[in-house]
């Protein structure tokens, strides 16, 4: 598999999907945009395009980060779609999947950091990539804002605080609000970038102290992505022939 990263900041890297490829022998290639590294042209010599986080919106402008083209990353997004190439977002990556395909990203009802229970709904216990988390699973979050939904889209999975957490767009096409990927390297760098978004730990209800972030065991969370991630792999090749 030949598969392709979008990273946006040097503190939110691919973390755990990037130790999956490796691991997997894949073939991986990155746009760092941070360091000013330039998107494919198409994803006709791609397998599957992973887009990761970062502080910023679909809605962000050049003007106020240069190094960001939401315009182009959208374009990407949706020739990766038409050709049949496996898609997945992750917080940022996950509402520019949904604004590509034509649904307006929205502020959540509750900003969440820190690590908190998902819960799958009917479809996500049924979709046959994301079944295995079970009904409940305790996965990272570091948002503010939602990926905006498309008629066709599936809602898998939401939490207490925001009712978006895993939207399947098409069959090859999945945006994760939350995070599976977070492992204690990119927990470290998250916190060391963005220790400001923790001012209201223990005032508001879904953001956790540096403390409590740095206690979570990471691992069970990681092994469900990497499954996630394998299941995608074998779809991928079996509508690939």
């Amino acid at each position: 598999m030949r598969v392709h990263f979008i990273i946006h900041e040097d503190f939110e890297g691919p973390a755990a999907c990037e130790e999956w490829a490796k691991n997997r022998n894949h073939q991986i290639s990155y746009s760092r945009l941070y360091l000013g590294e330039k998107l494919p042209d198409s994803a006709a010599n791609l397998d599957m395009l992973i887009i990761m986080g970062g502080p910023q919106s679909p809605l962000t402008s050049i003007q106020e980060c240069s190094y960001f083209d939401s315009n182009a990353e959208q374009k990407l997004i949706i020739n990766a779609a038409e050709q049949g190439k496996a898609v997945l977002g992750i917080c940022l990556g996950a509402q520019l999947i949904g604004q590509a395909l034509g649904g307006m990203v929205e502020t959540s009802p509750n900003k969440e950091i820190g690590y908190f229970p998902i819960h799958l709904t009917p479809a996500g216990l049924a979709d046959e990539l994301i079944m295995h988390f079970g009904k409940v699973l305790t996965v990272g979050h570091w948002h503010g804002d939602m990926p905006g939904l498309t008629p066709q889209a599936e809602v898998l999975a939401y939490s207490t605080g925001c009712p978006r957490q895993i939207i399947r767009y098409a069959p090859l096409v999945y945006a994760f609000q939350c995070h599976l990927e977070l492992n204690t390297a990119a927990i470290d760098a998250l916190i060391a970038h963005s220790s400001a978004d923790l001012s209201n730990a223990g005032k508001l209800p879904f953001i956790q102290s540096e403390q409590e972030i740095q206690s979570f065991d990471y691992s069970a969370m990681n092994q469900e992505l990497f499954i996630f991630l394998d299941k995608f792999v074998q779809r991928y090749q079996m509508l690939h022939g």
